[in-house]
């Protein structure tokens, strides 16, 4: 039988709790949604103080297990267990209150009150005449960070933070909760490296206290460094659970996707054509200084930096979402003035944006409708009435060919997971038949079989004449996929390098400059 919530919250409290062989555990479940079996029959066991590592491809379940266990969904079957006892979590309040916090990859701080305020919503301490006691509350803030090692203002509001810094606010909300169990998904996507080790310090102090993490991620080597154990999930399905020191990076991949990946970075020579893209001197008030570079048909030009570096700002220049404040760009031989996007698209550019949240994905709207929406008027409405049969069957190869997990394309793109949501943007642009294209962090988040297939698209791109110009923050992705690396440090190019010459030490060395 079934504990509730308040009941288990009551035992908890009370430290009556059974000796459990596992902390949290959950057997025989099953979820579906409309057209899609997203668990089928899936396990999972954390063990007290411990970090176990979640993997699997974008849409084998990874996500929905993990919100079944925050209480966001109801699994259709089967059964959750927490310190032995078999509870039914209806909210994630009901979750927050039995000592399950989760950090999801969107982070969900609000950005106009301060880091104290979020941290403390609905449980802020009150003053004597029952008002918020906000010097309490920054110094409950400063006594949380000091224990975390964290050294953000608690007054700051959160607009203003980085990403990395709202993450950090993000773990430090979750412990606030005395939480027994932690679930982070994709907590270091958007961290430096430095970050990322400040996080593992994180994560191995809340270990001695005896919380159990779940740890969900697509970096291999975050796997080793951090995981005591690690499960794989594969087309909604439970693959094996085995510990981290018993098995290689080659198992892991090949337990996740069936098959074996030979070649994550194939990278092919082809011919190298004419100058198609030129920025001289190019400048934003403020954020990037005299960048100048060329890109030519057939070139990958990897674009490497430390966050803050500017990267994506330049991509975003050269897009027209926020046009130069000086400098030219030259299209071609021509010189052009990107002024909107629009401009940019009607000179054959692409972009694809690094949030595919935020800025990319239309999420209330259909995997068609996200497809279509770049080309529909230009090639797909004659005589004032959209071709609708014929811009369909376009994208539903599109779909075929990128391998899109989709039920049909009326599905929201919302309940896609995030590499077939990549796959829905990169479909959107390749419609366009574009010959220059930006990629800013084009498999950041996705799993390990998605990146291969991107990866393999890029070449061939290439290989048909289109210049590519590929933003990323993973070094081995720069060094395997680029013909020419740039190099940003604070808003200006510190030096290229070629292939056969370029290596991490040499990267970070212009990044660090």
């Amino acid at each position: 039988m079934a504990v509730s919530p308040s009941t288990m919250a009551a035992v908890r409290a009370s430290g009556a709790i059974p000796n459990a062989e596992y902390l949290l555990s959950a057997e025989g479940i099953r979820k579906e949604f409309p057209g899609v079996v997203a668990l089928d029959d899936v396990q999972f066991r954390l063990k007290r103080g411990s970090v176990h590592a979640l993997m699997g491809e974008n849409g084998a379940g990874k996500s929905t297990l993990m919100k079944i266990l925050a209480g966001i969904y109801t699994p259709d079957k089967g059964d959750v267990h927490l310190k032995g006892m078999e509870i039914r979590l209806k909210s994630p309040l009901d979750a927050l209150e039995n000592g399950i916090a989760m950090i999801h990859q969107e982070l969900n701080l609000m950005p106009f009150m301060t880091v104290a305020e979020n941290i403390w919503i609905r449980r802020e301490p009150k003053n004597r005449f029952g008002f918020v006691d906000h010097g309490e509350m920054y110094r409950m803030t400063e006594e949380l960070f000091h224990r975390l090692n964290i050294t953000i203002d608690p007054d700051i509001e959160v607009r203003h933070l980085s990403v990395a810094s709202r993450q950090m606010v993000e773990i430090a909300k979750a412990v606030s909760y005395n939480s027994d169990v932690l679930i982070m998904d994709e907590p270091t996507s958007a961290l430096t490296e430095r970050e990322v080790a400040h996080l593992f310090e994180i994560i191995r102090g809340l270990k001695v206290q005896g919380i159990g993490i779940v740890y969900i991620t697509h970096k291999m080597n975050e796997l080793f460094e951090i995981a005591d154990e690690f499960s794989v999930f594969r087309d909604g399905k439970y693959i094996g659970t085995h510990a981290s020191t018993d098995v290689t990076r080659n198992d892991i991949i090949r337990m996740m996707v069936g098959r074996e990946i030979t070649q994550m970075f194939p990278k092919e020579v082809v011919p190298i054509g004419d100058v198609v893209l030129s920025a001289k001197n190019l400048s934003l008030d403020n954020v990037f200084h005299e960048v100048s570079f060329d890109v030519r048909a057939g070139e990958i030009l990897g674009v490497a930096g430390l966050v803050g570096s500017g990267r994506s700002n330049v991509a975003e220049t050269l897009f027209g979402v926020t046009p130069a404040s000086s400098g030219t760009i030259e299209l071609f031989g021509k010189k052009v003035d990107i002024s909107s996007p629009t401009v940019a698209i009607r000179n054959h550019m692409a972009f694809l944006t690094e949030d595919r949240k935020d800025t990319g994905c239309l999420l209330i709207l259909n995997v068609l409708e996200n497809m279509q929406i770049a080309v529909l008027q230009d090639k797909f409405v004659k005589g004032g009435f959209v071709q609708e049969g014929a811009i369909e069957a376009t994208c539903e190869d599109m779909a075929r060919r990128l391998r899109v997990k989709t039920p049909n394309l009326d599905e929201r793109v919302e309940n896609l997971s995030g590499g077939n949501q990549q796959k829905v943007l990169i479909g959107r642009w390749l419609l366009t038949n574009p010959r220059i294209l930006i990629l800013d962090e084009p498999t950041r988040g996705i799993d390990v079989g998605a990146k291969a297939e991107i990866h393999k698209l890029v070449t061939e791109m290439a290989r048909n004449g289109v210049a590519v110009i590929m933003i990323s923050s993973e070094m081995p992705e720069v060094l395997g996929m680029s013909d020419r690396i740039m190099v940003m440090h604070e808003g200006r190019v510190t030096g290229f390098l070629n292939r056969d010459e370029a290596t991490q030490v040499k990267v970070m060395e212009l990044a660090a400059q």
